[in-house]
């Protein structure tokens, strides 16, 4: 049975370090225990899912210089546990937490490119992307084997997506990573054709609304005034 709740003690938080190594390798920058134990206790969100006294998954958020927005930093599961939907527990837990707290809004970044995560995001969630964000950490050590880590702006609405209009439909590559392995030559095209396509969208004022998974597909489209 898995159960989900805030870490608490340094064990659980250096557990919470260590699963971020499993998920994404030993050269990972992994958020240290002492600093996520510290952004819990000054208003931040490190929660876990626990199956007994492992910790399967996790996810990591703190506070922004607006109190009603927090930013959602990590979220990770082991792979023993991935297709069972603890990522998308953990954050309703975090969502739930954040409506006592009086937040609005949760914000975190994603690769547009992987659609496993556009699916979560915008078509399960119900997040909205909202920026385009260039080349965000860099290329070097990035897990896409090198190609520019560009990442979109996510923005969750605690308390249900305002009304849109669909515009215009933008379809993906159906399987970043196996083109990356595949082809970097054809990843990095992939990358740059993506990015065009998305910063002109964005620049004619449209968001992402939705996200069809079946066919790899992003809806642009503008907010409704409620």
């Amino acid at each position: 049975m898995i159960t989900y709740r805030d870490l608490k003690g340094l064990p659980e938080f250096r557990a919470a370090h260590a699963l971020q190594h499993a998920v994404w390798g030993a050269d990972d920058l992994a958020d240290p225990p002492d600093l996520m134990m510290v952004v819990q206790s000054e208003g931040g969100i490190v929660a876990g899912a626990f199956e007994g006294d492992r910790l399967a998954g996790y996810i990591f958020g703190f506070p922004t210089s607006d109190p009603a927005v927090q930013h959602s930093h990590r979220l990770a599961v082991l792979s023993d546990y991935r297709g069972q939907g603890l990522g998308q527990a953990l954050k309703e837990y975090q969502r739930d937490q954040c409506r006592t707290r009086g937040i609005r809004v949760i914000r975190w970044t994603y690769d547009p490119l992987m659609t496993r995560n556009a699916n979560l995001n915008v078509n399960r969630l119900g997040a909205i992307g909202s920026r385009y964000l260039v080349n965000y950490y860099g290329s070097e050590g990035s897990y896409q084997g090198g190609v520019e880590s560009d990442r979109l702006m996510a923005e969750w609405h605690v308390n249900g997506r305002p009304p849109f209009q669909v515009e215009h439909r933008l379809s993906m590559v159906p399987d970043f990573h196996r083109l990356v392995r595949h082809s970097e030559h054809e990843a990095r095209i992939a990358r740059l054709n993506n990015r065009r396509e998305m910063q002109e969208l964005f620049a004619q004022g449209l968001q992402i609304v939705g996200f069809e998974p079946d066919s790899a597909t992003y809806l642009f489209g503008r907010l409704q005034a409620e």
